[in-house]
């Protein structure tokens, strides 16, 4: 072979080795972008994988609260129940036990919640203007102590309200005397006849807790009235603790 057709040759076989080179190293820069594409695509899937991990734990640790809280919810709503039925209970048997008291209409018995009221009309207990209970309330206030000592985990509250109008004697300066005193009265006659002292609490509203109009003779004798509640104790404990701080 003459040296112009080598030299051909030579040139020939150099182009295609550069040729195949470029080929080559083009395809290794693609493999390498794919690679790093595909390390990314992993590094996203795995922080969205932990995210995932991270709210399904939140979901149920807030799942757990949940059903503790129905749980709790549960066991209020069966106490509720429970309470409902004694408080309805204990309603049937104080009206039982001064049925012909309510009868005649010397006091009423009412239900709110869980607390009973034995309501008596002034007329009964006191004279007009007194604090000194009558002979024919001693009576029926004596059977209404008898029905109350059964309620052990009662707090008895005694309230004395009054009508609008005015008093101002020595003994009583105003409304709020004459109703605190009469509460008091009842207090220390239900405590003679055997009720826990630690039970009892007695307070006057004097004419500021009206059940009825004070413009007419009718209204003015329903406002004129002793309340005795039956409060319980756990709750009255939590009033008292509410009202010290």
């Amino acid at each position: 072979m003459n040296k112009p057709a080598f030299q051909l040759a030579g040139t020939v076989i150099t182009a295609a080795l550069t040729a195949s080179g470029c080929v080559s190293t083009g395809e290794f820069e693609k493999v390498q972008a794919d690679k790093g594409q595909l390390e990314q695509q992993t590094r996203e899937l795995q922080s969205q994988r932990r995210a995932l991990e991270e709210e399904k734990t939140a979901l149920e640790r807030q799942q757990g609260k949940l059903r503790a809280e129905l749980e709790a919810l549960a066991r209020q709503k069966a106490q509720l129940e429970t309470s409902n039925q004694q408080t309805k209970s204990q309603y049937d048997g104080l009206v039982r036990n001064l049925t012909e008291e309510v009868k005649k209409g010397q006091l009423q018995v009412r239900q709110f919640k869980d607390m009973l009221t034995v309501e008596v009309a002034e007329q009964l207990f006191f004279d007009s203007g007194r604090a000194t209970l009558k002979e024919q309330g001693k009576a029926v206030l004596s059977k209404v102590g008898e029905a109350l000592k059964g309620y052990e985990d009662k707090v008895i509250r005694v309230v004395g309200h009054t009508d609008n109008v005015p008093i101002s004697t020595a003994q009583f300066p105003s409304n709020w005397e004459l109703s605190a005193a009469r509460a008091t009265t009842v207090v220390r006659f239900l405590q003679s006849a055997g009720v826990a002292p630690e039970r009892l609490t007695a307070s006057g509203r004097g004419e500021f807790s009206p059940v009825a109009s004070n413009d007419d003779a009718e209204g003015r004798r329903k406002n004129r009235r002793i309340e005795i509640t039956l409060v319980d104790r756990n709750v009255a404990q939590e009033v008292q603790s509410s009202g010290a701080k």
